[in-house]
């Protein structure tokens, strides 16, 4: 089993907790205590739970201020990008929060420490624990240095697909095709690259554990190129 080094991750989030053992919970996946048999709520649902809902008030006090124009559905919608799934699996790589997660040797196999679900649950199992640790204003350090720093382009990811779609009706009646062209790896930890094209055009190419990831992502490089 590998090594969760919690004194470099409390260095790379720059916050020291005073309950070390909170930050534990957080990190660790209900698989991983279902494997050990130990108690079933020394895992991280219930922080995540917390979480949740501690980023939904942060994020919609965020937008709120910063979108004063904008109606209740933009501003709805802009927060679902900004709290869906893979953006806030985003979030977690961006801080290497998989290489820090205490998981079952199944889930290690297929590749947990890099499954979107996994990583997301654990990014707001992490803001509950700064809450429960440190309180709000800790918890919204976390969150506006992890999340909030850019926002148009976390969003952007997220609706990424939808945006492309957009994008291209305006100019071509044409829809967009996402071809598989490549599929690596055993099958508990494969590897899927993705095309998205326009008529014989190549706008875009992404990598991921998914199909789904990798479509995503190929759409996010095509508008981010410019091809359009």
């Amino acid at each position: 089993m590998k090594e969760i080094d919690i004194e470099e991750f409390q260095e790379k989030i720059q916050i020291e907790f005073n309950d070390k053992e909170l930050l534990n919970i957080a990190l660790t996946h209900s698989s991983f205590s279902n494997e050990r048999k130990i108690n079933k709520r020394a895992n991280n649902e219930r922080l995540e739970f917390l979480g949740d809902a501690v980023l939904e008030i942060v994020v919609s006090d965020y937008l709120f201020r910063a979108y004063p124009k904008k109606p209740e559905g933009e501003l709805t919608k802009l927060r679902a990008s900004l709290v869906c799934e893979p953006t806030l699996a985003a979030c977690a790589r961006d801080i290497s929060l998989g290489n820090y997660l205490f998981l079952s040797k199944g889930e290690t196999l297929t590749g947990g420490d890099d499954r979107d679900s996994i990583l997301s649950d654990a990014f707001e199992a992490v803001i509950g624990a700064v809450y429960m640790d440190q309180g709000y204003d800790k918890a919204k350090f976390f969150i506006d240095t992890y999340l909030l720093g850019d926002v148009e382009d976390k969003v952007l990811f997220c609706d990424s697909k939808t945006k492309l779609q957009e994008m291209v009706q305006s100019i071509s009646k044409e829809r967009v095709e996402y071809r598989l062209i490549k599929e690596e790896g055993p099958d508990h930890m494969k590897t899927f690259t993705v095309e998205v094209m326009l008529e014989d055009k190549l706008l875009g190419v992404g990598e991921g554990r998914s199909k789904k990831s990798a479509e995503q992502k190929a759409a996010y490089e095509a508008i981010k190129s410019k091809k359009i």
